[in-house]
């Protein structure tokens, strides 16, 4: 990770989870790469709610996948989230909450700050 990466609050990117461990590199942080088609650059906290509506979408992150090195995620769990998954989600009104610290500041370029605050995890 570069160390001027920045947040959507233009601060230094915090890491979203090590456990479990998240994000396209698996490094627990949200990166914005060129190489991540998927966009892996929202950091939540899941919500059972969000949780079935991923499975249902044919994204299933609640069963264990061992042969990945993947626990399965539970409400309270932090991931990186697919940044058009995470919009999906808003619209059907299930989006999980942002931890906009671990939230890279590449997803600026479809959300505002204000709409992600609209949806900001309070711990």
């Amino acid at each position: 990770m570069s160390s001027d990466e920045r947040n959507v609050l233009g601060e230094p990117l915090e890491p979203c989870s090590t456990a479990p461990e998240t994000g396209f590199l698996r490094d627990g942080n949200c990166h914005h790469l060129d190489r991540d088609p998927g966009r892996h650059e929202v950091c939540a906290a899941m919500t059972q709610t969000f949780l079935e509506y991923s499975r249902e979408q044919g994204n299933d992150l609640i069963t264990p996948r061992p042969e990945f090195d993947f626990p399965g995620l539970h409400p309270g769990d932090r991931w990186c989230v697919c940044l058009p998954r995470w919009i999906e989600a808003r619209e059907a009104d299930c989006a999980p909450p942002v931890v906009l610290e671990a939230t890279s500041e590449g997803v600026l370029d479809e959300l505002s700050v204000d709409e992600l605050r609209a949806h900001e995890y309070e711990p």
